[in-house]
């Protein structure tokens, strides 16, 4: 569970960042559907692309860390959480997106739950490899 841990909150981390770097680089052209929303949707959509590139940055964090803090993958899935939330509350004021925004909403709903079991496993999985290095010193020292 903890290298499934690691994989997915790096994978979080570059696709965050290689998503926001996209909606920077080519704005209203990013969104489906937006392409004629005009200078201040394309702001906005630029200034979110910076913004979620700093998102995927802080995963990336999390995943350098040894061991992932749980903390950090909670708070992280509860932002992405409250995205895909986001997506319902339009969902039911506006109906539906383009099928693409969908199948954002899908992941950004079912993958938080997933994220938040698995956040502790490298925390749990920690004492047992610190014990096991610090048992390995110990005998090694006896043996000089």
């Amino acid at each position: 569970m903890a290298r499934t841990l690691r994989v997915l909150v790096q994978l979080m981390g570059w696709a965050c960042v290689a998503i926001g770097l996209f909606h920077v680089a080519l704005g209203n052209a990013a969104i489906p559907g937006a392409g004629s929303a005009g200078a201040t949707v394309d702001s906005w959509g630029r200034f979110m692309g910076a913004s979620f590139v700093g998102y995927g940055l802080a995963w990336l964090w999390a995943a350098r860390q040894r061991p992932i803090p749980a903390t950090a993958v909670r708070a992280l899935s509860a932002a992405f959480l409250l995205g895909g939330l986001g997506r319902l509350i339009s969902l039911a004021v506006h109906g539906w997106p383009q099928w693409f925004q969908i199948a954002l909403a899908v992941i950004e709903i079912g993958l938080p739950p997933v994220l938040f079991w698995l956040a502790p496993s490298e925390e749990r999985a920690a004492p047992r490899t610190a014990e096991r290095g610090a048992a390995l010193y110990r005998s090694q020292a006896r043996d000089l």
